[in-house]
């Protein structure tokens, strides 16, 4: 009974949370923001696969540089993969100049920065990513208010990452179960109802739920 109750309570997750799509559109919107608060040519979000142990850009500033969504490395790579292990902020005006620094994946993502900020995404223990902004302009020594500005950004992009996370999660608890997955559509059409409509079709759904018994 209680693994029934598990899988239904992931049916009904998948569709409130909503598609990856919605989501891949928030984690887009927070680099955009970051890129241009801090006046940085670039920025991305990391999504860390504990399954593969790698990295994955789930979002990227930018219209030209969305082919790189997707695109994996080891999760000791680079800079982004000494900040995830090490679950430590940090700034560099020169990376080029610091060995942790992985010039060939650079390369391979068409863009080699000279300065970049990056912290870790966590979630209570766990660490679910990291954000990367790059080459903002060199016109100051980083300030201890733009670390809190930058924390902020992490601190919402764990919050979409964990959405994210939460929702392949039902999605993977429902693949091959054609019941669940009904209840799961049924879910995300209520949640993207208009209040008034909502609410009747909850009243409709109580009524087939009290004739089912």
């Amino acid at each position: 009974m209680t693994d029934d109750r598990e899988r239904l309570h992931a049916a009904v997750a998948a569709g409130v949370l909503g598609a990856e799509a919605e989501f891949a559109r928030m984690l887009r919107s927070i680099v955009e923001v970051a890129r241009a608060i801090f006046g940085a040519k670039a920025s991305s979000i990391f999504l860390f696969e504990p399954a593969t142990d790698e990295l994955v850009f789930a979002a990227v500033a930018g219209d030209s540089e969305q082919r790189l969504v997707g695109r994996r490395m080891p999760s000791s790579s680079g800079i982004a993969g000494w900040v995830l292990s090490s679950r430590t902020p940090l700034v560099l005006e020169d990376v080029r100049s610091d060995p942790r620094f992985a010039r060939d994946v650079a390369e391979g993502t068409g863009y080699v920065p000279n300065g970049m900020m990056a912290v870790p995404l966590l979630d209570d223990e766990d660490v679910l990513g990291v954000l990367q902004v790059l080459d903002r302009p060199q016109k100051a020594r980083f300030s201890l208010q733009e670390m809190e500005l930058l924390g902020l950004f992490a601190n919402q992009a764990a919050i979409a990452l964990g959405l994210l996370g939460s929702a392949r999660a039902a999605r993977a608890a429902l693949a091959g179960d054609a019941e669940l997955s009904v209840v799961a559509r049924l879910a995300g059409i209520l949640e993207q109802l208009e209040p008034e409509r909502r609410a009747a079709g909850v009243a409709l759904l109580d009524q087939l739920a009290h004739i089912l018994g």
